[in-house]
């Protein structure tokens, strides 16, 4: 560490007494910053050159996609699996709010105690009331009942929330 820094100051102290010979030399101010500035883009393209060199010889990891690498015909996947064509489709158009499944809003229903069809505004004066009771900051309990409840919430509010 004390050899490169000795080394760093003998340099600076060489480029000092450099600029200080050109400036002498060049009496002239706007000479001497024309040279300076010449003289700096010189070291600063062949820094640029330098870094792009290592960059081309250096085997670091670089990540690229290709969407064809997930298509259908790469995944071995057969027709009842995931379909690609309908996701792709639902992500361009933002589409991600499907419908709850088959029997889930009724247990959505009953986990927050509705015998009837519930408006949005009881949806969520019943949240807050279960929340107090669920939630694991209060109670000291794991958070599954938490979670639980707002997975139903958000059941309840794509049912009936409009």
């Amino acid at each position: 560490m004390g050899r490169e820094l000795s080394y760093f100051i003998s340099s600076l102290i060489k480029w000092a007494i450099f600029f200080g010979i050109l400036y002498l030399i060049f009496t002239n101010f706007g000479t001497f910053l024309i040279i300076l500035f010449v003289l700096v883009s010189i070291a600063y393209y062949l820094i640029y050159q330098f870094k792009k060199k290592l960059r081309q010889n250096s085997s670091g990891f670089r990540f690229t996609f290709n969407g064809q690498d997930f298509s259908r015909a790469n995944t071995g996947f057969n027709s009842n699996d995931f379909d690609f064509e309908q996701f792709q489709e639902q992500f361009r158009r933002g589409n991600f709010n499907a419908p709850p499944q088959f029997g889930e809003v009724e247990k959505a229903k009953e986990f927050f105690g509705f015998t009837s069809t519930p408006t949005k505004e009881e949806i969520k004066k019943k949240y807050k009331e279960l929340a107090r009771k669920y939630h694991p900051d209060i109670n000291d309990q794991d958070d599954t009942m938490m979670q639980q409840l707002n997975h139903y919430k958000d059941v309840l509010l794509k049912a009936y929330g409009n």
